[in-house]
């Protein structure tokens, strides 16, 4: 079975994942994986640490001339802003006289959760590994779960549909592929042009006042296959895995599969998508308010997930807060931070997203390798068709 861990601090020495079970043979450019990388650095409201870093990947094993063998990937990112950092990130030694601890936690954030839990006094043992920095590694292990996907024919695709009270109409799935060159070149990755130029507005009025904002983005997955997921115990539920897996984002608060809380309001009658049969196609549905998932199994509809993400917590104007030490009102403490990251946080969820789906796919499809795969999918296609 497939799976990672990731390991690192925002302002350590670097990233890394170790991803197990992908398959041999998998074809991986060094190029469409740092694209992934350069993608998530993008957008209006980012930071200054997003002028440091150029974020490119290194391969320390499970990889040779392209392809992978079968043995356990590990990725690299090295953190260009450690230089700066070296004294107070110092894995060894005592603590410099000149390196204060931060013990003013951040309202909604790790900082005093994570502090009281592990018993440390300087909350920078929590937000450096709490810190939104941990998904740049994550976006590459999502760009390698992309390159197989594509060898299935499943395309990864996001938008912001909102920016704190500035919403965009919503987009039918076609809409989203023809126009995709034109969201991608969105600063705010918006297919509206006029709604995208009233986010960037509001994304300059919260900077101004050193507040910031959350927003609303969509991930869609097309030529998902009907089948992937399963019914049969909870944990295996493909909803439920892609809820959890788009809710580990930092900042993300909620998430919707198809119509979520608004079919919640309608009958049943105006919710559930009819059944059709066409010999060329096979099942089908004229309608797609389930979002591609009934009882934990895509239904070979495109998957639509809808994720909340909250305004994240580093204020250059802080809330109000208890110094941990004096026990007594202060200042939240100031990190180097963005205004807004929703655009950023839709090209994280294509990248969970695009990894849970690989997972089931593997689940599904066994091998060992991606010839085998691939002869396993051409079987079970033709299963579904009949044939």
């Amino acid at each position: 079975m497939m799976r990672y861990l990731t390991a690192g601090e925002s302002h350590g020495p670097a990233l890394t994942a170790i991803i197990e079970g992908l398959p041999a043979n998998l074809p991986l450019s060094r190029e469409a994986l740092n694209h992934e990388l350069f993608r998530r650095q993008q957008g209006y409201g980012r930071g200054g640490r997003m002028k440091i870093e150029k974020d490119e990947l290194k391969i320390l094993s499970g990889l040779r001339f392209s392809r992978t063998l079968g043995s356990p990937l590990t990725i690299q990112i090295i953190n260009r802003d450690y230089d700066s950092w070296q004294e107070k990130m110092a894995p060894f030694g005592e603590r410099p006289g000149t390196v204060e601890p931060v013990t003013c936690p951040r309202p909604g954030h790790a900082d005093l959760p994570g502090a009281l839990k592990y018993g440390l006094q300087d909350v920078r043992d929590v937000l450096e590994r709490a810190s939104a920095r941990e998904t740049a590694v994550r976006v590459a292990v999502g760009a390698v779960a992309r390159e197989l996907l594509k060898h299935f024919d499943i395309g990864i695709y996001s938008y912001v549909q909102a920016i704190g009270e500035v919403a965009a109409p919503p987009v039918a799935a076609a809409e989203v592929v023809r126009n995709y060159e034109k969201i991608e070149a969105s600063p705010v990755r918006c297919p509206s042009l006029p709604a995208a130029q009233k986010m960037m507005a509001a994304i300059d009025r919260a900077k101004a006042e050193g507040d910031t904002l959350g927003g609303v983005f969509v991930v869609l997955a097309l030529g998902v296959p009907a089948g992937l997921g399963s019914h049969v115990h909870w944990d295996r539920k493909l909803d439920a895995r892609l809820a959890g897996a788009l809710m580990s984002i930092q900042s993300v608060k909620g998430v919707e599969i198809g119509d979520g809380f608004a079919a919640a309001a309608r009958p049943g009658s105006l919710v559930h998508d009819e059944i059709y049969y066409e010999p060329h196609t096979g099942y089908r549905r004229r309608t797609n308010h389930a979002g591609g998932l009934e009882g934990g199994i895509t239904n070979g509809e495109p998957l639509y997930c809808r994720v909340a993400v909250k305004p994240i917590p580093t204020l250059t104007k802080p809330l109000a807060s208890v110094d941990m030490d004096a026990r007594k009102p202060a200042f939240a403490a100031v990190e180097r931070s963005d205004t807004c990251v929703v655009p950023a946080a839709a090209v994280v969820g294509e990248a969970v997203v695009a990894w849970e789906l690989a997972v089931a796919l593997q689940e599904k499809l066994g091998g060992d390798s991606l010839q085998e795969m691939l002869a396993n999918y051409r079987s079970y296609r033709r299963q579904c068709a009949g044939r």
